[in-house]
């Protein structure tokens, strides 16, 4: 690999090395899996495979954008994209504190209880069920790029806009999956809690929300993921100089695009970690439900 960039094209040799390199990665990671199933390995020792599937991945993709001379305006190699970044550190910093810092994280608690807080509205009174699920789903079917130069409009260039935007696509996900998860109790346990003289509120809070959990958790780890792709968008319609969609959208016009692989690597690496932190969190809040006991 090394040696690769002074003997382009690549030979014969090196391409049938890869195709070895591949084939025992492959092989390694099916056998390590096979273990952790059979329970022969600790569990906790599957966070190797998708460390040497992706490293497979980038030496595989260095070898063939090196290997080929893949012109790097079409696809630069992984070793391009790491020289941007640790060159570019200051400025993919801000970029990523414009973009995921205030408008995904803002927007994502914005929209995320609101979506919370309706469904509750929607699950006490009958009225709001007609009137406001309906609603929901219609904000939900407008497209984001019709959205965005409208929050933009509305809330200014600066991230109040985006967060608005992701409030808009983080909202229905919510609403929906909660009033599925208030309706996944059952019949007996609620005719339990009545002959306890429960009230409306002691039922939500001790049997409905409990129940409602896992349906609750699923929507948050689909919005982490809505809310980052929603801001990123919401950016090319209008931002300050700084931002992840702002600076991809101009570097491409730069024909930069390393450093446009450089910002999606770092929104990858922050999706990523967001949707991981909801899973842990998940899994303790969760704990007694059988996809969670099951591993």
């Amino acid at each position: 690999m090394v040696a690769l960039p002074g003997m382009v094209p690549a030979p014969t040799w090196f391409w049938a090395a890869l195709i070895a390199f591949w084939l025992f990665g492959w092989l390694f990671v099916e056998r390590l899996s096979k273990a952790i199933s059979d329970k022969k390995i600790d569990q906790r020792v599957g966070v190797i495979i998708p460390i040497v599937f992706g490293a497979a991945l980038l030496v595989i993709w260095e070898a063939i954008t090196v290997g080929l001379a893949v012109p790097t305006v079409i696809m630069p190699p992984p070793s391009m994209i790491w020289a941007k970044l640790v060159s570019s550190v200051p400025t993919l910093l801000a970029d990523f504190n414009q973009t995921f810092l205030k408008a995904v994280l803002i927007g994502y608690v914005i929209g995320c209880g609101s979506g919370f807080l309706v469904a509750i509205l929607i699950d006490r009174s009958p009225f709001f069920k007609r009137g406001l699920l309906p609603l929901g789903n219609f904000v939900s079917a407008l497209p984001i790029i019709g959205v965005a130069p409208i929050m933009v409009m509305w809330f200014g260039f600066d991230w109040p806009s985006k967060a608005a935007v992701v409030v808009v696509m983080t909202f229905f996900p919510m609403l929906v999956n909660t009033i599925a998860g208030l309706s996944a109790s059952g019949n007996m346990e609620r005719d339990l809690m009545r002959t306890y003289a429960s009230g409306y509120w002691q039922t939500l809070f001790k049997l409905r929300l409990p129940a409602a959990a896992p349906f609750i958790f699923n929507a948050l780890k689909i919005n982490s993921t809505l809310a980052l792709i929603g801001a990123i968008v919401a950016e090319f319609f209008g931002t300050p100089i700084v931002g992840m969609g702002f600076r991809i959208s101009t570097e491409v016009g730069r024909m930069n695009v390393d450093m446009v692989w450089a910002e999606i690597a770092v929104a990858a690496v922050a999706g990523s970690v967001f949707y991981g932190v909801i899973a842990l969190l998940e899994r303790a809040v969760t704990f007694w439900h059988p996809s969670v006991r099951g591993g």
